[in-house]
């Protein structure tokens, strides 16, 4: 019957023949763009893993090291839109390749730093450098994968951050352990071992990515046209029912909406990750290092298991859009407890748990409604403009605690994270309103 159906050019052949192209471009593709969004979370992450070390070696404030750590967010902002941009126009495999290269170098020039303005500085050129990473990786997969893969692919691609923990974590403290070898901190062999790496890694990619399936050598030319044709079927669809030019991708206001929505995730995001293992230090009572960072990849552990299990709920029921307003609240709950159940650090280390796990999974499912929303010159653009309006996040997040905690008292900071996440799971809720299906059929109803 196979056979048949492919001679007459039958649509479920070709349907079972695009669905065997996407099952190898799994397997060829997302291990290679998981181990760059590890290195990419690991480069911005491992600044926490340093921070008591760091902060002890160089006398930075805490005011100063929560500039620093947002002043990187600001940066990677103002270079996010053009750098996608030109993403598209050198092809994603040259562009990622350079952006994991000249992170990794900048980012192993951290270990230079030795007063507030070089820690500026080093911070500002790293946010340049890593500009554009994530919404290339985004768009990357939408010349890849068809829509009703696009929530399982992300879910895997998100295994990046928490599995930065899970092995960046125990690596981080073994190195920070590392203090005084050939005459370096602890914290400087961290950024240097880490940086290069990432440096290595962007440079095996160079070779391995493939732009689209056109241009994949191991695709046969039959899977490569059947997958084509997919992608270029859901271009054809964005174009007739969402934004699908630059500008729109810029100016279009729902793209707005959804940028605010992915700001308020950034914000728990950033405010939870940029002091994790300092609090978990602090709940376990000793200084972060080998042990602070294996107990720190126990909610990451948490956060893998989020992404296997939340986005398969959402597709399986096909409610998308409740599912990622549940795992909001749930996140918003469990970081608020982490602040309440202090005193017993069982408990507040199981309420951080549900907090990443929830920050984490969350994620993918975001991303489908943008996804689905914009095609062509608007993807590249509007995918950047999302993600640049969620990494303002990074500075305000950092800040914004400080001051919560000054204002209102220690661990007030927590709560406002709480909040926030929890506003931000109303506006994934209303998206029902400002997505509508009859403004773009792709985006599913809650």
């Amino acid at each position: 019957m196979t056979i048949a159906l492919e001679k007459t050019g039958a649509v479920p052949a070709k349907a079972d023949t695009a669905e065997r192209a996407a099952d190898k471009a799994m397997l060829r593709l997302l291990p290679w763009l998981l181990l760059m969004y590890i290195f990419a979370y690991l480069d911005r992450a491992n600044l926490g893993f340093a921070k008591n070390a760091f902060q002890a070696s160089t006398g930075i404030s805490e005011a100063s090291y929560a500039f620093g750590a947002g002043i990187f967010s600001i940066a990677y902002a103002s270079i996010e839109i053009p750098s996608n941009i030109l993403l598209r126009r050198f092809g994603a495999r040259r562009w990622l390749a350079r952006i994991m290269i000249s992170w990794g170098i900048v980012s192993a020039c951290m270990m230079f730093v030795n007063s507030a303005t070089s820690f500026y500085i080093v911070r500002v050129l790293l946010g340049i450098a890593e500009a554009g990473f994530f919404p290339g990786a985004v768009y990357f997969m939408t010349q890849w994968f068809p829509d009703n893969r696009r929530a399982r692919v992300m879910g895997l691609f998100y295994f990046g951050a928490p599995l930065s923990f899970v092995f960046g974590g125990p690596l981080s403290g073994f190195l920070l352990d590392a203090d005084g070898s050939w005459g370096l901190h602890g914290w400087q062999w961290m950024f240097l071992v880490e940086g290069l790496l990432a440096s290595a890694v962007g440079v095996v990619v160079l070779f391995t990515l493939a732009d689209s399936p056109a241009k994949a050598k191991w695709l046969t030319a039959e899977e490569s046209t059947a997958l084509s044709a997919v992608i270029a079927a859901e271009e054809r669809h964005k174009a007739a029912h969402g934004a699908h030019d630059l500008l729109a991708g810029l100016l279009n206001w729902r793209v707005l909406y959804l940028g605010l929505i992915y700001f308020l995730i950034q914000i728990c995001v950033s405010g939870v990750v940029y002091y994790l293992p300092a609090q978990v230090g602090r709940l376990l009572g000793r200084n972060v290092g080998f042990v602070v960072g294996v107990v720190t990849a126990i909610p990451w552990a948490c956060a893998i298991v989020a992404c296997i299990v939340v986005p398969r709920i959402a597709e399986m029921t096909g409610q998308r859009r409740i599912v990622a307003c549940a795992t909001m609240l749930a996140c918003a709950a469990g970081v608020s407890l982490s602040s309440a159940l202090a005193p017993v650090p069982i408990a507040a280390l199981a309420a951080l748990c549900v907090a990443v796990a929830g920050f984490i999974a969350v994620q993918p499912l975001f991303w489908t409604f943008p996804a689905a929303y914009l095609g062509g010159g608007a993807a590249a653009a509007g995918l950047a403009l999302v993600n640049t309006i969620g990494a303002l996040a990074g500075f305000v997040a950092p800040n914004y605690r400080l001051w919560a905690d000054v204002t209102f008292g220690a661990g007030a900071g927590l709560y406002a994270l709480g909040l926030t996440t929890v506003l931000g799971a109303i506006m994934i809720a209303l998206t029902a309103i400002v997505l509508r299906p009859n403004t773009n059929p792709h985006i599913r109803p809650g």
